[in-house]
C-alpha cells in the first residue's frame, strides 16, 4: 500500500555497469524504471573500466577514446579491427556481458520496469531478467494508476552499437506505443539543445519521430537517458515535461517521479 503519500517511481538510464548504486534506487519507491545501457564496454572518464580494457588494456582504450572522440570513426574502426583479429569477437563480448547482467539483473528490485539502451543485447535480456522484472520495448504498461509507454535501442549512427536500428523501425515502434501518460526511451526527441553533449562536444541521435508523437499525443512526461552531460536536461515541448533522468553510471542517483495515488 502507498498510503497517503500517493505513488513514487525511481527512474535511472545509462547503468554502465554501476551495479552498486543500482542495488539502491529503488529504496523508497514502489517501482523502478531503468531505461536501458546497462554494459559498460568503455567509460570515457576512466579507460582502465569495462570490456574494451579488459580484453586489450588502458592504453589501447585510450588510444580509441582519443579516434572516437575526435570523430575519425573510420581510423577508431581499423584500430579496434586490428585488436580483435586475435580474438573471437562474438564469444568474448557475450562472455563479458553475460557476466556485467548477472550481477546488474541481480540488483534490479521488485517491480522493475526496463528497456534497452542502444549499448545493451537484447537477445540475452529475457535469460536475466527475473520474476520482478519487466521487459518492455514498443509495449505499454500501467504503473500506479497511470498508462507508461516504452522504446528502446537507438539509431544507427557510425559508432555501431549492438542495439542500433532504423528509423523506420524505431518509429513503428513509437507508433505502437500510441497515446500514454509518461513515454519512456533510451534516445531523446529530437531537439538540438537535448541531443547536445557538453563535454563529448556533440550532437548524439534523438528521434524525429519521437518528437512528432509528443507533439501529437501530448504525453504528461517523456522521460529519457542516453546523453551523459545534455546541454539541457529538462524542458516543455507544448505540455509535455520532458527530462533526461541523467547519467546513473557518473550520479548514482535516480530521477523520482510521484503522483497522487
Amino acid at each position: 500500500m502507498t498510503g497517503m503519500r500517493g505513488f513514487r517511481v525511481h527512474v535511472v538510464s545509462d547503468v554502465h555497469g554501476n551495479a552498486k548504486d543500482l542495488a539502491r534506487a529503488g529504496d523508497g519507491a514502489d517501482a523502478l524504471i531503468c531505461l536501458g545501457d546497462l554494459v559498460l564496454f568503455l567509460d570515457y572518464a576512466d579507460h582502465a573500466r569495462g570490456i574494451f580494457p579488459d580484453l586489450f588494456g588502458k592504453e589501447n582504450a585510450t588510444r580509441l577514446v582519443e579516434l572516437r572522440t575526435a570523430r575519425r570513426f573510420d581510423e577508431a574502426r581499423a584500430f579496434g579491427a586490428s585488436l580483435w583479429a586475435g580474438l573471437e569477437r562474438g564469444p568474448a563480448v557475450e562472455s563479458a556481458v553475460r557476466k556485467q547482467y548477472a550481477e546488474l539483473f541481480a540488483a534490479f528490485p521488485t517491480p522493475t520496469y526496463a528497456t534497452y539502451g542502444n549499448v545493451d543485447m537484447p537477445e540475452l535480456w529475457r535469460e536475466y531478467a527475473g520474476a520482478g522484472t519487466t521487459v518492455l520495448d514498443g509495449e505499454r504498461v500501467e504503473i500506479g494508476g497511470r498508462v507508461f509507454g516504452f522504446v528502446g535501442g537507438g539509431l544507427k549512427t557510425p559508432m555501431r552499437t549492438p542495439y542500433e536500428i532504423s528509423d523506420e523501425e524505431y518509429a513503428a515502434k513509437v507508433e505502437a506505443v500510441g497515446e500514454v501518460d509518461v513515454l519512456c526511451t533510451h534516445i531523446p526527441p529530437e531537439v538540438p539543445d537535448l541531443v547536445y553533449d557538453t563535454v563529448a562536444r556533440r550532437f548524439e541521435r534523438g528521434s524525429r519521430a519521437l518528437l512528432d508523437a509528443i507533439r501529437r499525443t501530448r504525453p504528461r512526461y517523456a522521460l529519457f537517458g542516453h546523453v551523459h552531460q545534455p546541454l539541457v536536461s529538462r524542458m516543455r515541448i507544448g505540455s509535455t515535461e520532458c527530462v533526461n533522468v541523467g547519467h546513473f553510471a557518473g550520479s548514482g542517483r535516480p530521477f523520482a517521479l510521484e503522483w497522487a495515488g
